[in-house]
């Protein structure tokens, strides 16, 4: 387990009894088909004090690092794809507000995601703009009673009347800011966008902001600086992103393990046959060589050092998320393609943990350039 200490494995073990307990097939697969958050499972891992670790006490948070987080997030998604990466994602942006927002938002705030009675999302991506921050077209314009916000977001994870948004937008000639905008407020429209190939607990929204007022207050960080603020949450995102791609990985593999240790063909265990054991060899090398990213990265983290670990962290993950889950399906041959066996849904999340955050032609420029340094 990479050294992990007795406090950070007694973690790992209450996220795995609590996974087994509640985690259901055959419910995760109801929900998964029918869009559903797992509402239920939620509250109660907030109750449990799984939803915050990261957060400060004073925050109903565990005052722990992002490796505990990471830790859980593993465990989850490892039990079940979609219900962990709906609860590891039930928070998204909340870093924003944990690490630039004024004292009285996230006494507010942190609190309800960490308990489980509010979710968040990060309201970034518009119609036509990927990754070049300066082509954003939401804008904030001030008067005295505070911002007024218009414009178009996608891709956002909408997460119901309780929740709130950090909506990245201009705030002046040349500035990008984060704004923190609640979703029951006047102007503020959320459109769904319907099923994806995987991550479907999470329901996907445009945002629409029309002449949606906000107090001073409710900005994030300092005016102007919201493109590095958003670097620094993305850092952690892709960490922890990182970690649910493990977890999936390791879901995959372990039905896959199960059943060549049960299946026969030809008067002996799948397990038997050699070309069967070098498939689960090169699974398991796989998931150990992205755990060990995925974990150096959050605790380097938590040390206050960032460099090429978060990209390589979320891209390794996936990478194995996505291979192990593809040979999870070969090995179980036609029943791969069956949604009981569970490693089709696996292959669908695994395919998120690619695409979200950057796909893999947008971080390895983001590696390389922090190898080589930016050319000109």
């Amino acid at each position: 387990m990479l050294d992990l200490n007795r406090a950070q494995k007694e973690i790992q073990k209450a996220a795995r009894d609590f996974a087994r307990g509640e985690f259901d097939k055959d419910l995760a697969l109801q929900m998964e088909a029918g869009g559903a958050f797992p509402e239920r499972i939620w509250r109660k891992a907030g109750e449990l004090g799984f939803l915050g670790l990261h957060f400060p006490e004073q925050y109903s948070g565990g005052g722990l690092g992002l490796l505990e987080t990471v830790l859980v997030t593993e465990t989850f998604c490892r039990q079940d794809a979609s219900i962990g990466s709906a609860l590891a994602l039930s928070a998204f942006g909340a870093e924003c507000l944990l690490r630039f927002g004024p004292e009285a938002l996230k006494q507010q705030f942190l609190p309800a995601l960490a308990e489980g009675r509010a979710r968040s999302g990060l309201a970034l991506t518009e119609p036509g703009v990927q990754a070049d921050w300066s082509a954003l077209q939401t804008r904030a314009a001030s008067d005295e009673g505070g911002w007024i916000v218009n414009g178009r977001k996608t891709y956002v994870f909408e997460g119901g009347p309780n929740a709130f948004y950090i909506v990245v937008c201009r705030t002046g000639p040349g500035e990008i800011s984060m704004i923190l905008i609640e979703a029951n407020r006047p102007g503020v429209a959320a459109h769904d966008l319907g099923r994806k190939v995987g991550f479907n607990m999470l329901r996907t929204a445009h945002l629409d902001l029309l002449e949606v007022r906000v107090p001073f207050e409710h900005l994030l960080g300092s005016q102007g600086r919201g493109v590095a603020q958003l670097e620094q949450f993305l850092d952690e995102a892709r960490i922890l992103l990182g970690a649910v791609g493990l977890g999936i990985a390791a879901g995959a593999f372990d039905r896959a393990l199960a059943y060549v240790k049960e299946r026969e063909a030809f008067g002996r265990k799948l397990a038997g046959f050699e070309a069967i054991r070098d498939k689960i060899a090169d699974m398991a090398m796989k998931i150990e060589a992205a755990r060990a990213i995925v974990y150096a990265a959050a605790r380097r983290r938590d040390a206050g050092q960032a460099g090429i670990l978060p990209s390589a962290a979320k891209m390794s993950a996936a990478r194995a998320a996505l291979e192990v889950a593809d040979q999870a399906i070969q090995i179980f041959g036609g029943y791969g393609y069956m949604k009981e066996t569970e490693v089709e849904r696996f292959y669908r999340d695994a395919k998120m943990t690619e695409l979200l955050l950057g796909g893999p032609p947008a971080v390895r420029k983001k590696i390389a350039e922090a190898v080589i340094g930016k050319l000109r």
